[in-house]
C-alpha cells in the first residue's frame, strides 16, 4: 500500500512523532515495519487504531511516554523503564511494538524477571494477523499442530507417545547392540528388523511434517540434515533430541540456550582467553625452562590446554599435574580464576532459565485446558 506522502506521523496517545517513510520502514519495531506490507486500508487498521489518509497520520491508542522511551532506545541503544510506571505495563507496551525483554538494560531486566516471578503473569508477543483461511488451510494447520505441538489435542498426545516409544526402543537397541552377547546371527537379524521399523516410522514422520509445514525451504533443510544423521548408524543417538518436544525441561533448556546465546558466547570467550594465557605459562614453567628434565606432560601448549580446561572447571582428573613450585602456584590461580569466570554469566542464564520455564509452564497449562475442553466436548 502506498502512503499519502514521504512523511509519516505516528499519533501515540495524543502525542505526535514524525518520520520519513523509509526511516519508519527500517525501524526495528515489527508493528511499524508491517505497516508497509499492508495492501489495503482494512489490513492497515488491524495494526493501528485509525488512519488519516489526508495527513498520512497513524493513530495508536497506547501509552505515549512509554513509546517516547522506546524511541530513545532506538536512538541511543539503551532501554530502561519509565519512572513511576508499572514494569508489567511497560513490558506490555514493548511486546506491542515488537521488542523483547532482552532489549532492556540488565538492571531493568532483573526487575522485570522478579516482578514476573512474584505476580506469575506472562505476556506473549502478538502473532501477525492472518486472513480468512480456506478449509484446506485449516486442515493443514491442524495437521501441523498435531505433529509439532504434542499438547494441542488428544490425537497429538497419542502420536507423541508413539513417537517417544520408537525413540526409546531405538536408543535401547543401539545400546544393546554394543554388548558382546548381542552379536549373534539371530540377534543381529532381529535387531535389523526393529531398526528398519524405527527408521521407517521416523522417515514417514519427516515426510508428513514436511508436507504440512509452513516454511517448506527451512523444513527441507532440517529434514535433509535429520535424514543424513539417521542414515549414519553411529549418530542415531541424536534421536533422543526428539524427546524435547514431549518434555518441558528439555524445551526450557533449548529456549534458554537460544535466548542466552550472547552470554554463552561470552562464557566461551572467557574460557578460551584464559586457556590461552594459562596454557602458555604452564608450558613455559613446567617444560620450557628446562627442555631436558622438564615435565613431559607439558611438552606443548595444546597438551597444557587440556590441563587448563580440567583445572578451570575443577574436574581435576589427575592424569597430569605441575611439579614445580611456580607451576603449582599457577595451577591455584588457574582454578580460582576458572571459578570466577564461569560464575560471571551464570546469573543472566539463571534468570533467563526461570523466565523461560515459567512461560512454557503457562503455555502448557493453556494447552492442557484447551485439550480438556476439547475432550469434554
Amino acid at each position: 500500500m502506498k502512503f499519502g506522502g514521504s512523511l509519516c506521523t505516528l499519533n501515540v496517545g495524543g502525542r505526535r512523532f514524525s518520520f520519513s517513510a523509509e526511516l519508519m520502514k527500517r525501524l526495528p519495531l515489527s508493528r511499524l515495519s508491517r505497516l508497509h506490507r499492508c495492501v489495503s486500508e482494512s489490513e492497515l487498521l488491524e495494526l493501528c487504531d485509525d488512519y488519516d489518509r489526508d495527513r498520512n497520520e497513524f493513530f495508536f491508542d497506547r501509552h505515549s511516554e512509554a513509546f517516547s522511551f522506546i524511541m530513545l532506545y532506538l536512538q541511543h541503544g539503551k532501554l530502561r523503564f519509565v519512572p513511576h510506571m508499572c514494569e508489567l505495563s511497560f513490558y506490555n507496551e514493548m511486546l506491542y511494538w515488537g521488542l523483547e525483554s532482552g532489549d532492556l538494560q540488565p538492571c531493568c531486566q532483573r526487575r522485570l524477571d522478579d516482578r514476573l516471578s512474584d505476580c506469575f503473569v506472562h505476556f506473549f508477543p502478538e502473532e501477525e494477523p492472518r486472513g480468512p483461511e480456506e478449509p484446506q488451510s485449516r486442515w493443514l494447520e491442524r495437521m501441523r499442530r498435531t505433529f509439532e505441538e504434542p499438547t494441542s489435542s488428544l490425537v497429538a498426545q497419542i502420536l507423541a507417545s508413539v513417537s517417544m516409544l520408537f525413540v526409546v526402543i531405538s536408543m535401547v537397541m543401539l545400546c544393546a547392540s554394543t554388548l558382546p552377547d548381542w552379536k549373534t546371527a539371530e540377534t543381529l537379524d532381529q535387531h535389523r528388523i526393529i531398526e528398519a521399523v524405527c527408521i521407517g516410522w521416523f522417515t514417514a514422520e519427516c515426510i508428513i511434517r514436511f508436507l504440512v509445514s509452513r516454511d517448506k525451504w527451512e523444513n527441507s533443510q532440517l529434514q535433509r540434515a535429520g535424514v543424513t544423521l539417521r542414515v549414519l548408524r553411529i549418530l542415531r543417538i541424536f534421536w533422543v533430541i526428539k524427546l524435547a518436544r514431549h518434555f518441558l525441561g528439555l524445551q526450557t533448556l533449548g529456549l534458554t540456550l537460544r535466548r542466552c546465546y550472547r552470554e554463552m558466547m561470552m562464557l566461551m570467550i572467557f574460557v578460551f582467553v584464559a586457556m590461552a594465557i594459562f596454557s602458555a605459562l604452564a608450558q613455559l614453567l613446567e617444560h620450557g625452562l628446562d627442555l631436558e628434565s622438564g615435565n613431559q606432560d607439558y611438552a606443548s601448549i595444546p597438551a597444557a590446554s587440556w590441563w587448563v580446561i580440567i583445572s578451570m572447571t575443577t574436574v581435576g582428573y589427575g592424569d597430569m599435574y605441575p611439579v614445580t613450585v611456580a607451576g603449582r602456584v599457577l595451577g591455584g590461580l588457574c582454578v580460582v580464576s576458572g571459578i570466577v569466570l564461569l560464575a560471571l554469566p551464570i546469573t543472566f542464564i539463571y534468570h533467563s532459565f526461570v523466565q523461560c520455564y515459567d512461560e512454557l509452564k503457562v503455555r502448557s497449562a493453556r494447552c492442557t485446558h484447551s485439550l480438556s475442553a476439547e475432550f469434554i466436548n
